[in-house]
């Protein structure tokens, strides 16, 4: 059964400024997909999680 994960109300989203700029969290992002991918037993999952950090490495780097 899936798990059913529940998004603040959009009024709420906007009203706090963001932690992190948007490189700093692709960066963040990119290190977590890879250690997911490292620890990750199911072949499909880690598939998924290596093509995610590639294009988010990709769009990082084009950004510099």
């Amino acid at each position: 059964m899936a798990e059913i994960i529940q998004f603040p109300p959009r009024a709420e989203a906007y009203d706090e400024a963001p932690d992190v700029d948007l490189l700093t969290a692709v960066d963040a992002a990119i290190r977590d997909l890879r250690d997911i991918a490292e620890l990750c037993g199911e072949a499909s999952a880690r598939l998924q999680a290596e093509e995610c950090r590639r294009m988010l490495e990709r769009a990082y780097d084009a950004a510099f």
